[in-house]
């Protein structure tokens, strides 16, 4: 794993030495746009507009459009001083209940290592926090990105989640059409519940797989080997309009297979039938 950066963890006087790594990584599949008439790759300059000219990064500087078309400008040092980057510290201010903070504001997950001199503390640290049960809220800058942080024990080492400041979350009240008097019928709500139980199970992620991309892949290799490829057109959704009659067709779908494989129990009607049958046979 790549070290992608070197700090302390701190909670009250404590130190811990710590290195940082990426937890997880993206596998979406990257594709370069491509010039159809001659098939070469196209790339993309820094340019000046007004200037006319090629920017390397050493001329740019960042900058905040206050008006349109006015701009202050920052060098790196100036922001590293706003943001304590210098101080390479993931300083912990409270410990509370993971169940207390609502997955919104998660963001992304690093491992955090122990530094070279930092096993002990590291250990004292994690082995605490999970006796206590809790993990703890800590604030970080990295790359001049001020950040809150969950401090947690996962898997026998101390991760860290970077997590959304609360402005930072859009409150509910933004998002359109939502239902102002909730009201539902009994009877639906009553199948919707069983649908939600036969489809509960315990959480398994490796079960899981990014079908687009597994089917990138594939038909990358086909076009790779000079196969033809034939597109199967998409089947349009069906709009089920009657609520009750998708909620049953739902329940069918889910049910046990021994329970669908049932044969139909024989009514008394049948059964006389089947009688007369043998009857006029004989």
């Amino acid at each position: 794993m790549h070290t992608l950066w070197k700090g302390a963890i701190s909670f009250g006087l404590v130190n811990v030495p710590i290195r940082m790594f990426a937890a997880t990584e993206d596998k979406d599949i990257s594709m370069r746009y491509i010039h159809t008439k001659c098939g070469t790759p196209i790339s993309y300059v820094r340019q000046c507009l007004h200037c006319e000219s090629d920017v390397e990064w050493e001329e740019i500087a960042r900058g905040y459009e206050y008006e349109k078309g006015s701009f202050v400008l920052f060098d790196k040092e100036e922001l590293d001083t706003l943001g304590g980057e210098k101080t390479k510290e993931i300083k912990i201010v409270d410990f509370v209940d993971l169940e207390e903070i609502d997955p919104i504001y998660f963001q992304k997950t690093y491992y955090l290592a122990p530094g070279d001199t930092g096993a002990n503390a590291y250990s004292l640290l994690m082995v605490a926090m999970k006796n206590s049960g809790k993990i703890g809220i800590a604030k970080v800058t990295i790359r001049s990105k001020s950040s809150l942080a969950a401090i947690r024990v996962y898997n026998g080492c101390l991760c860290m989640e970077t997590i959304f400041y609360p402005d930072e979350v859009r409150a509910v009240q933004q998002v359109p059409n939502l239902p102002e008097n909730v009201k539902v019928s009994e009877k639906e709500l009553e199948m919707a519940q069983m649908l939600i139980d036969q489809l509960s199970v315990p959480f398994d992620p490796t079960k899981y797989t990014d079908d687009y991309r597994e089917n990138l892949l594939e038909l990358i290799q086909k076009k790779v080997a000079g196969e033809e490829v034939k597109v199967t057109p998409q089947q349009p959704t069906a709009n089920v309009i009657d609520l009750m009659a998708a909620l049953q067709a739902s329940l069918e779908a889910v049910k046990p297979k021994n329970e669908k494989e049932k044969p139909a129990a024989k009514t008394k009607t049948t059964k006389k039938k089947t009688k007369e049958k043998v009857k006029e046979t004989v």
